[in-house]
């Protein structure tokens, strides 16, 4: 998302009972099923912290993202069903309808996509898991630089943030499948403490987000750094 949504903009959508239909908490749990098959049936995952993630009410799940695999995974390990904001270049073919039908909420990242955000407002207010990748697209995965979503989405719903770091998934490329970690390989899952990103004022400025972002930068990129000298990568 290029801009922030004007105030109220979303919000006026999600108080009119539109949001979450997309994104149902049924097909969610189908995805983590089928999640949990294939990264333990493929890879080594180990999972680390991932009783950070409070049990109950809404939590965003903000995830690094270097490789393709990083979304699956963090699908199949963390505890509870999780709906990612994924690109609608993504949404081709069959694989379209199936990402919706697990719970799954197609963003246009070139505009401000109003029915993105109403969907993801509308997981939160009905309590459930928002997963996103902060830095917008594939790349680094080193939270060096993050769109304005993630603060927008943690202030104006209140939901804690959790820090998730995937490390491994390119340490090295398949042998049968270039475009995956090799087959069997160990994939680590940090999950880190639950925070708040708002500054307790409640304001949804654009100067309040941008502060908000800045946080959330710093608590990122610290337990990056945490997991990777947890796990030695």
């Amino acid at each position: 998302m290029r801009r922030h949504p004007r105030r109220g903009e979303a919000g006026r959508q999600v108080t009119q009972g539109a949001a979450g239909r997309g994104a149902s908490e049924r097909g969610a749990e189908v995805g983590r099923r089928i999640g949990v098959g294939l990264m333990y049936g493929l890879f080594k995952p180990r999972v680390l912290g991932s009783w950070r993630v409070p049990a109950h009410g809404p939590v965003i799940l903000a995830v690094n993202h270097s490789h393709n695999v990083d979304g699956p995974m963090v699908m199949g390990v963390a505890p509870r069903p999780t709906h990612f904001l994924i690109k609608k270049e993504a949404f081709i073919g069959p694989l379209g309808p199936f990402l919706g039908a697990i719970g799954q909420v197609e963003v246009d990242r070139s505009v401000a996509d109003r029915t993105a955000i109403t969907r993801a407002l509308g997981v939160l207010e009905q309590g459930g898991v928002l997963g996103i990748f902060p830095e917008g697209t594939r790349g680094e995965g080193d939270f060096a630089s993050l769109r304005a979503g993630l603060a927008y989405f943690a202030v104006r719903s209140g939901a804690p943030i959790v820090p998730v770091a995937v490390l491994g998934s390119t340490d090295r490329r398949g042998r049968l499948i270039k475009q995956l970690p090799p087959l069997r390989s160990r994939v680590d899952v940090v999950f880190g403490d639950p925070f708040e990103a708002g500054d307790g004022s409640g304001r949804r400025t654009r100067k309040a987000l941008d502060e908000a972002t800045v946080r959330i930068q710093e608590r990122l990129s610290a337990h990056l750094e945490n997991a990777r000298r947890l796990t030695g990568r």
